[in-house]
């Protein structure tokens, strides 16, 4: 297993140059010392809430207190969830409460306890709100073996219970320059030549999404060379594209062929349905499209629909349902 965990880490820059360790994130300074602070006293840690942006390093960071934390195995002791793939409350009573149970903590290589575990539950705000609820009840019975690190992009959809038993971190977007500095370290150690234009063009596709900004970059750079025309030719390969194909398809009234990429999308590429909605927002407000507040209603409807666990895939087809609807009203 650790030779194929090495080889995914050569074969793809996202895993290769995630930070190690706290001091390593791109620009979340304040964070940083933040979290740094309440390492000092390891018994004292609570549990910790991180909010923000998609690919700004909430993820990174959770990882990176885990190793602090419990040094080089610290995956024996760490549950990671994504609760967009599992968002009810069956995932809580049945994987959660398991795993903050167990009481005794030893390593292997000694009798020495180990302190608690963890339990790292990413995109929590893709769960429903009986699961939310249900968490907060294991969190308190398992307050003296186990710590939470919750990680969600909009802090709203977390409950109230939920916030007030965690120290929030939010992380902010990051600049242009962040990132584009952090790819041209990268195009460096690849050997890889790259034009100014092409790594902008990265940052304002990505919109500050440093994850999806160095995929990108690695899609652009199979020639040993990023260009405008290669980022262009990556992005026709991203999930960001596809979205935007399918808006695109839908407006103009092609309702079927919108769905059946829809499908795809979601099954084959497996994009979360919460992504597909950010996507779909970008999309319909770059192309100016007409009485955008029927649209700004219409997409904060479907969000409170997936949020409040309604059947994500029938959602988003009677979404596209709706957008064809509006266009063919406006022709």
């Amino acid at each position: 297993m650790s030779t194929l965990n090495n080889s995914l880490r050569n074969t793809m820059w996202v895993e290769k140059y995630r930070p190690q360790d706290l001091e390593q994130i791109v620009n979340q300074n304040e964070i940083v010392d933040g979290i740094s602070n309440l390492l000092k006293n390891p018994e004292a840690i609570p549990h910790l809430l991180f909010a923000g942006p998609p690919g700004v390093g909430k993820t990174t960071a959770a990882l990176c207190i885990a190793r602090r934390l419990l040094g080089e195995d610290w995956r024996k002791d760490t549950l990671e969830l994504n609760a967009s793939d599992e968002r009810g409350i069956k995932m809580v009573r049945e994987r959660v409460k398991s795993f903050a149970a167990v009481i005794k903590l030893v390593t292997d290589s000694s009798n020495e306890h180990k302190m608690y575990r963890l339990i790292i539950l990413d995109e929590a705000d893709e769960m429903t709100p009986e699961a939310q609820t249900a968490l907060r009840r294991i969190i308190e019975d398992s307050s003296k073996t186990t710590r939470f690190l919750i990680i969600c992009n909009y802090l709203s959809q977390i409950i109230d219970p939920l916030q007030s038993r965690c120290v929030i971190f939010r992380f902010t977007r990051l600049t242009e320059k962040d990132v584009v500095d952090h790819m041209k370290i990268i195009c460096k150690n690849e050997e890889t030549s790259f034009e100014e234009k092409a790594l902008a063009k990265i940052y304002e596709i990505t919109s500050g999404d440093l994850r999806l900004s160095i995929n990108i970059l690695q899609a652009s750079a199979a020639t040993k060379h990023v260009s405008i025309s290669t980022v262009h030719s990556a992005m026709g390969m991203s999930g960001k594209a596809r979205v935007s194909e399918i808006i695109r398809l839908a407006i103009s009234g092609k309702f079927n062929e919108s769905r059946i990429k829809l499908m795809e999308l979601t099954t084959v590429f497996g994009i979360s349905h919460g992504d597909f909605l950010k996507y779909a927002y970008q999309e319909i407000y770059s192309l100016k499209l007409p009485n955008p507040n029927k649209i700004a209603v219409l997409m904060a409807e479907y969000d409170f629909r997936l949020a409040t666990g309604a059947h994500p895939d029938l959602q988003l087809t009677a979404f596209l349902a709706q957008l064809a609807l509006q266009a063919s009203d406006q022709q």
